[in-house]
């Protein structure tokens, strides 16, 4: 299958992979390392009906709780792995990160969170697959290859402005000794640029994050007056390369949420009635 991506240049940063019907995404330098196994979802491939068809992973936007886990099955066997070894984030647009253990297996999908407000995962452990949520926000993957630990992301604005980012590879580096150096990091399909509209008051904060020459670059005037075109992909970059990851580590996606509406969820373009999208990131066993 070869499906009609509307992408904001002509290259191939991501792959299309489909497999048992179900289609998602992958990054080639992840899949290169052999260390792990990831997808990051598409609408194709579930069993969810209407305003969730069809790869909802969502179990509070009112679909059907038995699509939904058949969504997550069919989403493990993908990945070579078990919907009880996922590990699922509880998002609050925060930049918590959680250290995930054995104990914290099918948490979110077969047992009860007991956490909350956690944006993010880590964990060194084979065989858990760490799951965080899209419709619009940034998915920021993580790997270690030398202590072999792996990290995942939701960095939405909030999450950008405070530096997401580089706080899992803060967090990364306390509990493997993981090194910005040895990192391959990749920023995953989300909302561009041209998409992305915010107003005077968000502009303001990514101003007292970002160094003022980079003001150009993270955004544009808007369409309406007093609007900015704001790239959160440009802004995850910058942080990356400022916290120490290599130029040729860092991947960033050319894919936009709202500009694939048949392919991807976005918030953004039809509001709360959708499902959600999700990123999947596992260290083999």
């Amino acid at each position: 299958m070869r499906l009609d991506w509307k992408k904001k240049d002509g290259r191939d940063v991501l792959a299309e992979r489909e497999k048992n019907g179900v289609v998602y995404l992958t990054f080639p330098p992840l899949e290169e390392t052999g260390l792990v196994t990831h997808a990051f979802s598409t609408r194709l491939g579930g069993v969810s009906e209407g305003a969730w068809s069809t790869m909802n992973f969502s179990f509070t936007r009112g679909d059907n709780p038995d699509h939904v886990q058949e969504n997550y099955s069919r989403m493990a066997k993908v990945l070579g792995g078990k919907k009880e070894n996922m590990v699922l984030t509880y998002q609050t647009h925060t930049t918590n990160v959680r250290l995930v253990t054995g104990d914290d297996a099918g948490k979110g999908v077969v047992r009860d969170r007991d956490y909350r407000d956690v944006d993010g995962l880590i964990t060194d452990i084979p065989g858990l697959i760490l799951v965080t949520f899209f419709a619009d926000c940034v998915p920021l993957y993580f790997l270690d290859p030398v202590h072999k630990a792996i990290g995942l992301s939701h960095s939405g604005w909030r999450g950008t402005v405070n530096r997401m980012g580089g706080v899992t590879l803060r967090r990364m580096g306390e509990a493997f000794g993981s090194r910005p150096e040895d990192m391959i990091v990749c920023v995953g399909p989300s909302i561009c640029k041209d998409c992305f509209e915010v107003g005077e008051e968000v502009v303001e904060e990514f101003r007292e994050s970002f160094d003022q020459k980079y003001e150009k670059e993270l955004f544009s005037e808007g369409r309406k007056p007093g609007k900015y075109q704001l790239d959160l992909w440009k802004a995850n970059e910058i942080i990356f390369r400022e916290a120490g990851v290599k130029d040729e580590n860092i991947h960033v996606t050319n894919i936009c949420t709202y500009c694939n509406p048949e392919l991807l969820f976005s918030h953004r373009r039809t509001g709360e009635q959708r499902g959600n999208l999700c990123a999947f990131l596992g260290l083999k066993e």
